[in-house]
């Protein structure tokens, strides 16, 4: 079982005391987004585990706390871009995200991060030559503490629609995609980084580029050596390759305010979250529907 901790929210950077309790009791409660009236309990002990997969903006929180993983395969999906308060928002510093990255590849080994530059977004103030300027200066800086490096453009949603359309964020063109690809394809070939992309139907492996899973049973198995099913995860999207996990977090529980989040609801539900409830957000019920 892979745990995904998580697509939804933000658990390093606001719940990780939460989640540290969640080791301690050796269980989480989830609930299904689509269903609220279904929920499972997963089994957090060691022997249930396969691997943990954090993502996140801002892992500082939880760097004090990683003794308590001792025994636990798990690697980090690490989020740096070059984006202004603005549109990253209740962010620390870039400066400081990148002294915390060093900081963490020091302590976990740099084949458990893989550094994601996304979503890659336009705006009046950002083009093309943005994205390239900016990726190359991190890449330079970070190349030797993280395994890899993930990109991803830039999806409208219902959720988050509005807000894009407020800020004036539009997604690249066919053209602007192949011209950063290009770009981005040397820039990482010039710095010793493999580069994927994120749920995208583009090809661009003429570009170097490959299809990547984010959950990905190979290199869990390359990194951690052991045998994990590669079965596709269908509960998510059409272009998305990760393999099946089960994510405990919940949406509308970040802090970080991006403009462009599609977790991120019109109503935020950080006040439902408790640092000793087995559930991330809201109550739990009597009985659980199914257990893990």
């Amino acid at each position: 079982m892979i745990i995904s901790a998580s697509r939804r929210t933000d658990i390093p950077a606001f719940h990780s005391e939460w989640f540290f309790n969640r080791i301690i009791e050796g269980y989480v409660i989830t609930k299904n987004p689509m269903n609220a009236k279904q929920m499972k309990k997963v089994s957090l002990h060691k022997e249930d585990v396969d691997c943990i997969v954090f993502w996140t903006k801002n892992p500082q929180p939880m760097l004090s706390g990683l003794e308590a993983l001792l025994g636990y395969n798990y690697y980090f999906h690490y989020t740096l871009t070059g984006y202004s308060s603005e549109i990253e928002r209740n962010l620390p510093a870039l400066s400081e995200r990148l002294k915390t990255l060093k900081e963490l590849s020091a302590k976990i080994g740099a084949d458990k991060i893989i550094w994601r530059y996304d979503p890659i977004i336009l705006t009046d103030q950002i083009d093309v030559d943005f994205h390239v300027a900016h990726f190359e200066k991190m890449a330079k800086e970070i190349q030797p503490y993280v395994s890899k490096c993930i990109i991803s453009f830039l999806d409208a949603y219902p959720s988050n629609q509005k807000r894009l359309e407020m800020h004036n964020i539009f997604v690249l063109s066919d053209q602007d995609i192949v011209k950063l690809s290009q770009k981005f394809t040397k820039i990482a070939y010039d710095n010793n980084l493999i580069i994927e992309t994120c749920s995208e139907g583009y090809a661009l492996e003429t570009y170097g580029i490959c299809h990547g899973k984010c959950i990905d049973a190979k290199y869990i198995s390359s990194v951690f050596d052991i045998e994990i099913s590669p079965v596709k995860d269908k509960n998510q999207r059409e272009n998305c390759g990760c393999n099946k996990s089960i994510d405990i977090g919940a949406y509308s529980t970040c802090k970080h305010d991006c403009v462009y989040c599609y977790a991120t609801h019109k109503t935020s539900n950080i006040h439902k979250c408790m640092p000793y409830s087995p559930i991330l957000c809201g109550q739990v019920p009597d009985e659980i529907i199914e257990s893990l």
